[in-house]
């Protein structure tokens, strides 16, 4: 319970309530917002207008059911991927496009949360506009020709502001999150019929022409359900009858429900699920969240999954029984404004997805993954025709196959000829040692923690720990280190010059404390969200103390200071005395004890509490709250402590600077700028410059690596939150061995970095000229070092072997549904981004090369004619495919197995560079 909620000083919450009401209608005429709104995208496609009213459908209607195999659409089984995409994390610009590369990378269906604090920032006010148009999300993914996997929750945990819950919410009478609690009951089932009747008015439900095949009520309840007792249980069934009554037509599931009703499909949330099982027989395995990666806090390291590893845990998913699998990331994207969840979760929520924060693709795993999924996509007849369990054989003490058949399989000799449907997953999952397994009349070599897969249960079309796709090396890499650290100047100077983004810049400083007329005092301290409804990160605590000169006496006596402490804090807390910064406190509800300097006489003592994302998980996230709970006090004096917690306390919400709105271009002034100089650089300052967009339409990072602490707007729109918090040195390495397990901390990046520095700015926000760049700075920075970049592939490299699988372009399926694969060559595949082409070939070998990207070297072996013939197939093209043979290069050494290797520069189409003469 937050310590100071129903504080018997003010009689109830709703007193707290009216003072934030007064609060807000105190608001001087600068801090009024001017509604901007977004043109209405429209695009007709199969006669269904994308962004408005239309008619026709964008499918013909089909009916969506399971049985205990898999999801049945139009009445047919269906292995089915799916990638996560969370619509308010990117631009509707970037929409098309994003969903656009999901099914190029093999999905299916798209999945996303639905926001409740998006949709219903105010009780009873709907939005579904701009980044929160569901409306129109769905139909560009009906316009792909994909499907939609609806999580309405409407809890989304999600690593989002609150978990998604509207913070009003909290403040209804007797109310309580997730349980079996009548007012909160009635709220969430007003928002989930509100979004289901939308979906039905818009006919995007799979039987009216739509997208939409899947849905969620609730979200990973059973993690939480025991702390609810049997109120818990009762609600959980409360809420899948709420949502069956909602005659959707369509299956609900929920995750990580193991006593989820007989009506509701119960799935799979975790790094692995291939040893998960429903419930019920009658239910289809299906795995809602693949945590393809993970997130990040401030001040730690950066998560990565390998794509091996990732490939594995789905390869084996759908080898074991799995039907529906969900990539959560497939992408990422960006906690635009304040979106972020909390404790203390950082901007980006690139999330190591195959489509990274920026809508690039992250090289080699979603190629590897492409390639997967194609491969299980040979293997649909088979895994479908199975009715009851595949053949098992041991094939030796940490090696399996699972053989997928329209009939019993003999698994001792070749299938060569054989006509009936037959795919075979092989697995080794022996971390450490290869292994060769006799099966189907032959030899096979499985690869550590490893999954082969034959769609004719014959020939190898993809094995996971193999990869066949090129890898990318992008212009501004996730956890790069900021331009500012590489190239620090010994001093500050406002002539930066060179790559920085300008050398004039204005201040406006922040009034520390009360800056309108709008504060109010009460005695004792009040919770942080009761008072700001978290219209804002901040809130002002301000008393006065008298000091003695007995006091001063004493202290001066002793060499001593006096001390403030506070019980327990979060997530930021900052004591100011007499209007300076004495001191700062981080973290989660823990205690405070700050040295100050206070002088004979009244002392302004000034607390400043600090949100960084409201808690997004858990159970009694109502009762979490934020700012000071617990004491106050003061310490040292010469006669004891003073007791501060229930003196007069005047509270300012928010700053002046942020309700004056002197971010957006129209409110400049709003603020008395004045040019900066070069001594000027001071907490609790505001910055603006104005600045051109890089050339071309690639997208835009913002490094602000330079700076402390705050928050950044671009042309009035909120990129983010800012923290160049250093992560810890050790919890790092240089490489990752995929083997094995994997967990968040097991394979990271950027130890003893910020967690963050590159920021993304959405192009769509960006002019050609004259963009007003606005940060709020905390704790101090230098702003002449902020650089931009365009982020792309600058770089494209791949190696493959001569006796590596044929492209997955090889394999068709005949008449009878059976796979097939003719003849063909192992293929380097190199691609730059759109918009792209590739400028300059700076290594190409074929024979025996050694390496890897950016570190390429000629072996012994190498057939000269290997550049001229790279460059004849490459330069000047967005992608090209060369066949690794002799038949193409020669046979620069007989008897040897030999690799191609290529390193190729991807630049604007203007910039075509001839090869280097050392090679």
């Amino acid at each position: 319970m937050a310590a100071s909620r129903g504080r018997p000083l003010l009689g109830s919450r709703a007193t707290e309530m009216l003072l934030v009401v007064l609060f807000l209608l105190g608001s001087s005429s600068c801090c009024s917002a001017a509604a901007a709104g977004e043109g209405v995208l429209r695009q007709v496609v199969a006669g269904r207008s994308v962004g408005g009213d239309g008619g026709g459908n964008f499918f013909e209607p089909f009916n969506v059911t399971y049985d205990h195999r898999a999801v049945l659409i139009g009445g047919k089984r269906r292995m089915l991927v799916s990638a996560g995409l969370h619509y308010p994390r990117a631009t509707p610009e970037m929409w098309p496009r994003l969903i656009a590369k999901c099914k190029e990378g093999g999905a299916d269906v798209i999945e996303t949360y639905v926001f409740w604090n998006g949709h219903e920032p105010a009780k009873g006010q709907y939005y579904f506009e701009e980044r929160f148009d569901l409306v129109k999300f769905a139909k560009l993914v009906a316009a792909e020709g994909l499907f939609l996997f609806l999580r309405i929750g409407p809890y989304a945990c999600a690593e989002w502001n609150f978990g998604g819950f509207p913070v009003w919410l909290r403040d209804i009478p007797g109310i309580e999150f997730r349980t079996d609690n009548e007012p909160f009951k009635a709220e969430m089932q007003t928002l989930v019929t509100k979004v289901v009747t939308l979906m039905k008015e818009e006919k995007l439900y799979s039987w009216q022409g739509g997208p939409i095949i899947l849905q969620q009520i609730e979200n990973e309840y059973g993690n939480i359900q025991g702390n609810f007792g049997q109120a818990g249980k009762r609600y959980m069934l409360w809420a899948a009858q709420m949502a069956i009554g909602l005659d959707t037509g369509i299956p609900w599931v929920m995750c990580r429900q193991t006593d989820a009703p007989e009506e509701i499909i119960d799935t799979c949330n975790a790094f692995y699920c291939d040893g998960f099982k429903p419930n019920s027989y009658n239910k289809p395995t299906i795995w809602t969240e693949d945590w393809d990666g993970w997130y990040a806090d401030w001040g730690g390291a950066l998560p990565h999954r390998p794509a091996e590893d990732s490939a594995f845990a789905v390869a084996r998913f759908y080898q074991r029984g799995g039907s529906l699998q969900n990539y959560y990331m497939y992408f990422g994207g960006t906690n635009f404004a304040r979106t972020a969840g909390g404790p203390l979760q950082i901007t980006s929520y690139d999330y190591d997805a195959p489509i990274d924060e920026y809508g690039i693709l992250r090289q080699p795993k979603w190629g590897h993954l492409k390639d997967l999924h194609a491969a299980i996509k040979l293997c649909e007849p088979a895994l479908i025709a199975v009715d009851g369990s595949p053949q098992y054989i041991k094939l030796g003490s940490m090696q399996e196959a699972h053989v997928y058949s329209t009939g019993e399989v003999h698994t001792n000799g070749s299938m060569a000829g054989n006509a009936q449907i037959c795919s075979a997953f092989l697995a080794n999952i022996d971390e450490q040692k290869y292994a060769s397994v006799w099966i189907f009349g032959k030899s096979y070599s499985l690869p550590p923690w490893s999954v082969s897969i034959l769609p004719d249960c014959e020939n190898v079309a993809f094995n996971t720990a193999r990869i066949g796709a090129q890898t990318s090396v992008f212009t501004v890499e996730s956890g790069s280190p900021s331009r500012s650290s590489r190239h620090k100047p010994s001093t500050f100077s406002l002539t930066a010059g060179g790559p920085y983004l300008s050398s004039t810049w204005w201040t406006s400083k922040e009034t520390i404390g009360t800056w309108g007329g709008n504060n109010f005092a009460v005695q004792g301290i009040l919770e942080h969200l009761n008072v700001t409804k978290d219209i804002s990160d901040y809130l002002w605590y301000t008393t006065r103390v008298n000091i003695s000169d007995a006091d001063v006496a004493f202290w001066s006596s002793k060499g001593i200071l006096p001390s403030l402490t506070i019980d327990k804090v979060r997530d930021v807390a900052r004591v100011f005395v007499n209007g300076k910064l004495a001191g700062s406190q981080v973290g989660h509800w823990v205690s405070l004890k700050q040295s100050i300097q206070l002088v004979e006489g009244i002392n302004e003592l000034t607390l400043l509490s600090e949100i960084v994302g409201l808690q997004n998980y858990g159970a009694f996230l109502e009762k979490d709250g934020a700012g000071f709970r617990g004491q106050v006090k003061l310490t040292g004096l010469s006669d004891g402590d003073i007791d501060l917690t229930n003196s007069l306390w005047t509270y300012q919400v928010g700053l002046k600077g942020e309700f004056s709105m002197i971010y957006a271009p129209e409110k400049q002034g709003c603020a008395a700028w004045r040019h900066m100089q070069n001594d000027t650089v001071q907490p609790f300052t505001w910055y603006k410059t104005m600045f051109n967009a890089p050339k071309g339409a690639d997208p835009v990072a913002i490094d602000l690596g330079s700076m402390g602490k705050g928050q950044a707007w671009v042309n009035g729109h909120l990129i983010g939150r800012y923290w160049s918090l250093v992560a810890p040195k050790s919890g790092c390495s240089s490489s990752c061995y995929y083997p094995g397990a994997y967990s968040e901390s097991k394979c990271q990046s950027n130890c003893g970095m910020p967690t963050q520095n590159w920021y993304h700015i959405p192009r769509e926000w960006l002019q050609e000229s004259d963009n007003l760049l606005v940060l709020f700075e905390e704790t101090g920075g230098d702003p002449s070092q902020i650089s931009l970049e365009a982020h792309y592939a600058k770089t494209v490299c791949s190696r493959i072997s001569e006796n590596y699988y044929p492209p997955l372009s090889a394999w068709s399926h005949l008449s009878s549904g059976r796979a097939s694969v003719n003849t063909a060559t192992p293929e380097v595949h190199l691609q730059c981004d759109d918009g792209h082409v590739i400028s300059e070939i700076t290594f190409a070998s074929y024979g025996t090369p050694s390496g890897g990207c950016l570190n390429f070297s000629k072996g012994n072996c190498h057939a000269s004619s290997t550049l001229d013939l790279v460059i004849e197939a490459c330069v000047g093209n967005n992608k090209c495919a060369i066949s690794v043979s002799n038949d193409v290069f020669g046979d620069p050494c007989r008897g040897v197995l030999k690799d191609l290797a290529v390193e190729a520069k991807c630049s604007p189409p203007s910039v075509i560079k001839e090869p280097r003469d050392e090679m």
